[in-house]
């Protein structure tokens, strides 16, 4: 594909970004942060952690994203009681009426659908939650020795109740690094709240369309993939990871201070993806230092683990986050913001 067909493709993806943004505005109010980086999370083909307190459209926000798009959508409803083959499937002996002969076959459970929510994963045990973990990884599952391909494309978007730890189980770090994004799912501001309140007691209902189907959605995800983006913004990007931890000599005061476990590779990998992929909904074919200060904070936020001495002093991962983007410099970083790169104008 030539240079001109990528930056179709580009203003392509920011149409269809623009015109699901104003088809979920058709049913949620407000939320701009959460549905850019959810967005961000689909095309940069990574998993999404919403956390938030309840009330806030978290579960409706994401069915309502399903919406938008042709695909298959499934709902996991975490309880105590779920099995790991209640969400991957089982094998059932079944007879084969024509021949008499008895054989096992897999019958797929919910899992095997292109959007998964997994409603208040963290109510559910350890052994169900790590269910989820080959599927987020290899997008496949395995039951009775045998491989089963998951259809693409394939995301995870899991909810997660901050406030109430009685009878829940708190994912692993290990896990929390499968997903690409922690977003965090505010209050609604006192406008934004009128609205939910008007809309929510009347008997209004919004209609949503379908804006991407499948292979609209794969193909876009490829071109996230060729955004250039330079190698002093890879550096700046790797700097967020390698200064979280505690065995770099150049790592800042702070962070020996107030940080028990930093950010391992894959946080680099996610905040350059997430970079490119917030350059191409902006409308543009490059990233920038600017674009992996926006992802900072959903990407770090699940793996970066304060200390006691932090959580007794109120100092939380994004406050730590805060004083990366202040303490890194970003001189060479910007170096690429360059008006001789190309943009996407509408």
């Amino acid at each position: 594909m030539s240079d001109n067909d990528d930056l179709k493709v580009v203003q392509e993806l920011r149409g269809a970004h623009d015109q699901i943004v104003k088809e979920l505005h058709k049913v949620v109010v407000g939320q701009d942060q959460v549905i850019e980086e959810l967005m961000i999370a689909i095309f940069a083909r990574g998993h999404a952690l919403l956390v938030g307190v309840p009330g806030l459209a978290k579960t409706l926000l994401i069915r309502t994203l399903a919406d938008t798009m042709s695909l298959k959508f499934s709902r996991i409803q975490f309880t105590p009681d779920l099995m790991p083959s209640d969400i991957t499937g089982t094998e059932v002996l079944q007879e084969d009426r024509t021949t008499g002969k008895r054989e096992f076959r897999f019958l797929p459970g919910p899992i095997f659908a292109n959007i998964i929510l997994a409603d208040e994963i963290n109510r559910t045990p350890p052994k169900t939650q790590a269910a989820l973990l080959e599927a987020m990884q290899e997008h496949q599952v395995t039951a009775g020795g045998k491989r089963h391909t998951l259809e693409q494309p394939f995301f995870v978007l899991a909810t997660q109740n901050p406030i109430e730890q009685e009878g829940t189980y708190p994912l692993p770090e290990a896990q929390q690094d499968r997903f690409m994004f922690n977003i965090w799912v505010d209050y609604p501001n006192e406008e934004e709240e009128l609205m939910v309140m008007k809309m929510t007691t009347a008997s209004y209902k919004g209609e949503v369309k379908h804006v991407l189907d499948g292979n609209a959605i794969m193909r876009l995800q490829e071109l996230v993939r060729k955004v250039p983006i330079s190698e002093h913004v890879i550096k700046y990007a790797m700097q967020f990871s390698r200064m979280t931890r505690l065995n770099n000599p150049q790592a800042p005061d702070f962070i020996k201070k107030y940080v028990a476990w930093g950010a391992g590779p894959r946080a680099s990998q996610f905040l350059i993806l997430g970079a490119k992929a917030r350059a191409v909904l902006n409308g543009r074919f490059y990233a920038s230092g600017e674009d992996i200060r926006a992802v900072a904070h959903p990407v770090l936020r699940h793996r970066i683990i304060p200390n006691f001495s932090a959580e007794a002093e109120g100092i939380t991962s994004d406050v730590i986050i805060d004083k990366l983007i202040e303490t890194i410099p970003r001189a060479e970083a910007e170096s690429l913001a360059d008006n001789r790169l190309p943009r996407v104008t509408q």
